[in-house]
């Protein structure tokens, strides 16, 4: 293991048959390492299973959501190098090697998983794939993927824009690439639930995926969004001003609306650029200014279950 002190984040809702195991293997293979299991509220016996193990827990009041389970994490982290892996077992605690030695090329290390749960998450997270490839003009191999190594200081960058809910992984992979970071995928192979089962729905958070991906993708990049639009905005109208030219003889108000369209979407497209520029001059000033402030008084956390 690195010489950085390795802090590894488990977010944990009601995974209290599972997560015991799961800590055993990480203390047997990372015993210096710092495991910390944040308890989303769960009704069972998350909490008393994780700490029966040795993991320092701290425990929300209530189910508020992955994302928020990973920010409070990197809030109350002591290392230098911070891993994500979930609770429920599919990941592979010795592949936590392979993504924290990668940190010490790059930035940020994620598990591309070689083998989708189902089907249709297999499908919906190529589109998701392909779309964040072309915004991030990066060939991202697992947007979504949970198993990931980054460094500290880069995840405490993004925490103010992480979402409370299971998108996290999206953000946090667009704002390392969009702010000229290294990323690296690693192959893991994840393993089937043996207990419980997964809180994620298929329809209704893949359509929650699916928004946030565009919102979040418009947010970084938002020419690479508007353009096409515009373009073929455009397009439609060379298409309808040729059909009623000739067979109308005539220009028609709907060809005029379109090409006016057009126009707006691209200058509103290079109005968002010039805002989203200066929104991240403004971010990396307020960073460096946290980050001393943040030395000088380290933040005190509420909520640890002893």
């Amino acid at each position: 293991m690195k010489a950085e002190k390795l802090s590894i984040i488990m977010p944990a809702y009601n995974e209290g048959q599972s997560i015991g195991p799961v800590i055993q293997q990480l203390r047997a293979l990372y015993p210096d390492a710092e495991v910390i299991v944040i308890d989303d509220g769960s009704t069972d016996e998350t909490a008393q299973a994780a700490l029966r193990e040795g993991a320092k827990v701290f425990r929300h009041p209530y189910n508020i959501g992955n994302g928020a389970a990973i920010k409070s994490g990197i809030r109350a982290a002591s290392g230098e190098l911070l891993l994500f892996m979930d609770a429920d077992g599919q990941h592979d605690p010795a592949d936590v090697e392979r993504l924290v030695s990668c940190l010490a090329d790059y930035d940020m290390a994620v598990g591309a998983r070689t083998k989708q749960a189902s089907p249709g998450r297999a499908i919906g997270n190529r589109i998701y794939n392909l779309f964040a490839s072309y915004v991030a003009k990066f060939p991202i191999k697992d947007l979504t993927s949970g198993f990931r190594a980054v460094k500290a200081g880069i995840a405490r960058e993004f925490l103010y824009l992480l979402p409370n809910t299971y998108s996290y992984p999206t953000t946090l992979t667009l704002g390392v690439l969009r702010t000229g970071r290294s990323l690296v995928y690693v192959p893991v192979q994840t393993r089937k639930r043996e207990k419980g089962k997964s809180n994620i729905k298929f329809f209704r958070d893949g359509t929650r995926f699916f928004m946030i991906i565009i919102r979040i993708c418009t947010f970084y990049a938002p020419m690479r969004v508007f353009l096409p639009v515009s373009f073929a905005t455009f397009f439609l109208g060379l298409i309808n001003y040729a059909i009623t030219y000739f067979t109308e003889g005539r220009f028609t108000n709907m060809s005029a609306l379109l090409f006016v369209t057009a126009v707006l979407v691209f200058m509103m497209s290079l109005i968002s650029e010039q805002i989203c520029q200066l929104r991240f001059e403004r971010r990396e000033r307020r960073v460096s200014l946290q980050a001393v402030d943040r030395r000088e008084n380290p933040p005190a956390e509420s909520g640890w279950v002893e």
